[in-house]
């Protein structure tokens, strides 16, 4: 099923036709450091990828026919079923700025107070200072730091992630 954002974009689940746009996205010079990925051609990828459909929440936003930004999200089960994590979240840079990214964010939050999901988790990097100012505007706030979490091919240090959380029976 798929829902109108407030722009002319669709929301969507992510098909198997996609992974040609969703690479080019993925592997972005500004978009891959800040995903779980190191830059790799289409065909080793594509494991990726297939984890991501697998998952069966793994969201396209279609802007003027081509995919211009993906979510994924994750409620957890058991007792922590009121807790969501939100993951894989990119927007293609020539729509940074556009709205778009903000209008993802509160289609994954409507999808999960629809679950019954009242905190949302999202991590980000230390350096990524754009994703931080964004999250905070969104309404999410910084709960944690989990140190030396993440290394990307090529660097010589580890990064921090950043825990943020965001309420929904707060706001």
């Amino acid at each position: 099923s798929s829902s109108a954002l407030r722009t002319s974009a669709m929301l969507r689940l992510a098909r198997p036709g996609d992974i040609e746009q969703v690479h080019r996205i993925y592997m972005d010079e500004q978009v891959v450091p800040y995903l779980a990925v190191d830059p790799m051609p289409l065909e080793p990828f594509r494991a990726e990828f297939d984890r991501l459909l697998a998952s069966g929440r793994f969201y396209v936003v279609e802007h003027e026919g081509q995919i211009a930004g993906f979510y994924r999200i994750v409620q957890l089960e058991g007792r922590m079923r009121h807790v969501g994590h939100l993951r894989t979240v990119a927007v293609d840079p020539k729509w940074q700025g556009s709205g778009l990214a903000r209008e993802m964010i509160e289609a994954a939050v409507e999808q999960f107070r629809a679950l019954g999901v009242r905190r949302i988790e999202l991590q980000t990097e230390e350096d990524n200072p754009r994703g931080l100012a964004f999250y905070r505007k969104m309404g999410f706030e910084q709960e944690s730091v989990q140190r030396r979490v993440y290394r990307r091919a090529g660097d010589d240090r580890d990064i921090d992630d950043i825990m943020m959380v965001r309420f929904l029976d707060q706001n």
